[in-house]
Formats: structure tokens, C-alpha cells, sequence
């Protein structure tokens, strides 16, 4: 029996973040609409909670004979222990050597190491260059989540991998519904409420989010930050204080599970995405799914993925900001509006048709 086997060591990651949502939806996508015989099945490294990258549908995960950092580095240089399997895919650019005739496809998120070296860290920003870069040359194809970071990352290195532009999808959890009124209380949103979500690090903007909420038209709005702490030391609430706001306007939660992340979608009064770049924005296109009015940057994905269906402000531009935020919670038919358009686009987005696309360049169908 043919085995596709998938890479899910960002599951297992201090901060999984969006590449490890995209991980895991995709294994379960990958699951249900394996071909004919294939199966799926993952692998991790040593040393870390294995039952972390468990995913229902597939086998796995098989535990690697070394740990995270000595598998990343020996992976780095195309050393170290082959996965096995028919075919691989690496849902991040850490990728394992394969033999000849074995399929490889690599995902590439984003050319942020390129485009906004700053906001990485140094060796971050240097470690992702280079391992992509060698993704672009040794992998059969390269898959990106937009036109955007294709058209970037062709202008940026050698590309003689195939490379395919797949979308991310929408998970069937935060489609409308209603909410547990238990997960209410112990969430307890604000009556009015802005949402960011995204690991909470320089590039995704929270400094241009927290100085526009200081605009007197956004008064009595509160922001609530959703994401675990990456590099940088960005901490919502203290911007909040430097930049005279009340503190207890900006509530920040590291984490949330899928149905606590509904209840909070269901109950926002927009999403906000002001980010200096990105690759895709999943968190836009799973609030316009769950019917919340989307204020995003104009960074290039973003303005692909959303499709006209959202505000567009200019990168860093609180002005700009506040500006667009008042339009959305003053006017109730430019939100409505919105919402519908939102609701539409959101629905061109399905994890089942991204994977259906992966499977087809590891199948040569």
C-alpha cells in the first residue's frame, strides 16, 4: 500500500502558530480524500510529546532517532534520518533527504526572510533562506498559499522545483452556529470588541493596532489579542499603557482551542489584520467564514485573500486605521454588507480542495 508520509514537527513546536494550524488541517484533509490504497501517515522527532502531533485519520506519528535541534540542523545540510514512505511532504521548509525515486513536496508559507528581514530574528531570517532556497532547487514541486508569495519567491531565488500555488481552507469549526453558553462565560468577551489572532510578534502589527485604538471615535472599543508569544517581547496591554490607553482595554489570551476560537469570532465586532506581511492570513478568511467585518493591511497576500471583501489601510498607518474601524462599528450597513461579502469569499476557500491539489502532484495524477 502507497504511504504519503507527512512531516508534522510543527505540532510539536513551543509555538506552533499559524504554520502549525496549517499542519494539522491539512492532515485531516489529507486523511479524507486520500486516493484508492494511499495512506497517511507522520513523522516527529524525539524527546517532545509525540501525542501532540496525533491527528485523527492518520497513522502515526512515528518518533525519529533524534531530537528537534539535531534533526532540524542535520535536515538542514540533507543528512540525518529518511522518513520512509512513497512519498513526503514537508508542511513547513524543514524537509528530510529522500531517495531517488521517493516524491518530495515542500510548503513555503511566505518570503517574510526576504521582504522583512527585521521582523525575524537574524538567524531566523538566515535559517529560512537558506533551507528554502534548497526546497526550490531539490524538492519535485514547491507549494505556496498565493499568487503573491509565488511571484516573490520566483524574483528571489532559483526555482526548479514545480511550483503551485494551493490556498488554505476554512475549518467547518468556526462556521456560524450557536454558541455554548458556558464557553461564553469563561471567555468572557468584551460587549465590543476588536479581534487580532496570530503569534503575537513584531510583524503582525499590534504597535499600529494599539496607537489607533487611542483615536477618540474608537472609545469604549476593546481589543482582544489571541496568540502565543513569539520572538520580540511585543506585549499587547503594556503597548496599551505607553501609548495612554487603559490597560484593561486590551485582554491578550496565548491560546484558545477551535471552539473557544468560534465563540470569540461569533461575538467580535471585526477582525483586524494589520500585519507588514504575510503569506496567506488564514484568520481572514475564518472570520469572514464565521460572519465578522475583516480590516486588514494591505501586505499582498492579504489584499489577494480577501478578495475586496474586507478594508484595505495602508501598512503602519494607525490614522488609516482608525479610520476604517470606525466605518465598520459606525455603520451598521457597510458592516452588514461586508459580512455577506465576506461569507462569499470565505467560501472559496476548502481545505478538502487544497488537499485534493497536494495529492495530485504527490501522485503524478
Amino acid at each position: 500500500m502507497p504511504e504519503l508520509v507527512v512531516v508534522a514537527e510543527q505540532l510539536l513546536a513551543p509555538v506552533p502558530g499559524g504554520t502549525g494550524r496549517y499542519t494539522r488541517e491539512l492532515l485531516r484533509a489529507l486523511a479524507a480524500t486520500a486516493p484508492g490504497g494511499w495512506e497517511v501517515r507522520t513523522v516527529v522527532s524525539a524527546g517532545g510529546d509525540a501525542s501532540r502531533a496525533e491527528v485523527e485519520g492518520v497513522r502515526g506519528p512515528r518518533v525519529l532517532p533524534l531530537p528537534r535541534r539535531a534533526l532540524t540542523l542535520a535536515w538542514q545540510y540533507g543528512r540525518g534520518p529518511r522518513t520512509g514512505g512513497d512519498s513526503v511532504h514537508a508542511p513547513t521548509p524543514l524537509f528530510p533527504p529522500v531517495p531517488r525515486g521517493t516524491g518530495l513536496v515542500v510548503s513555503v508559507h511566505d518570503t517574510v526572510p526576504w521582504s522583512h528581514p527585521a521582523t525575524l530574528t537574524p538567524r531566523g531570517a538566515s535559517w529560512h533562506r537558506r533551507v528554502v532556497a534548497r526546497a526550490a532547487r531539490e524538492a519535485d514541486a514547491v507549494v505556496v498559499p498565493t499568487e503573491a508569495v509565488a511571484a516573490d519567491l520566483a524574483a528571489r531565488v532559483r526555482v526548479s522545483a514545480r511550483l503551485e500555488v494551493v490556498p488554505e481552507g476554512v475549518s467547518s469549526s468556526v462556521a456560524p452556529g450557536t454558541d455554548s453558553p458556558e464557553l461564553v462565560r469563561r471567555l468572557e468577551p468584551p460587549p465590543r470588541f476588536l479581534l487580532a489572532l496570530g503569534t503575537v510578534e513584531p510583524r503582525k502589527g499590534h504597535e499600529t493596532l494599539v496607537r489607533a485604538l487611542t483615536d477618540p471615535g474608537l472609545e469604549g472599543v476593546s481589543l482582544l489579542v489571541v496568540g502565543k508569544p513569539g520572538w520580540g517581547g511585543v506585549d499587547p496591554p503594556g503597548l496599551a499603557e505607553r501609548h495612554g490607553l487603559d490597560r484593561n482595554r486590551v485582554r491578550w489570551l496565548d491560546s484558545v482551542d477551535d471552539a473557544e476560537l468560534a465563540v470569540l469570532l461569533r461575538h467580535a465586532s471585526a477582525l483586524v489584520a494589520p500585519s507588514l506581511a504575510e503569506g496567506f492570513g488564514l484568520p481572514v478568511v475564518e472570520a469572514m467564514a464565521a460572519g465578522v467585518p475583516v480590516v486588514h493591511s494591505d501586505a499582498p497576500a492579504l489584499v489577494e485573500v480577501a478578495g475586496g471583501a474586507g478594508i484595505t489601510v495602508p501598512r503602519g498607518d494607525p490614522g488609516a486605521l482608525a479610520a476604517a474601524l470606525r466605518e465598520v462599528l459606525g455603520d451598521q450597513r457597510r458592516a452588514a454588507g461586508m459580512t455577506e461579502a465576506g461569507r462569499e469569499r470565505a467560501a472559496r476557500f476548502d481545505w478538502r480542495d487544497s488537499a485534493r491539489r497536494i495529492w495530485r502532484l504527490h501522485t503524478g495524477e
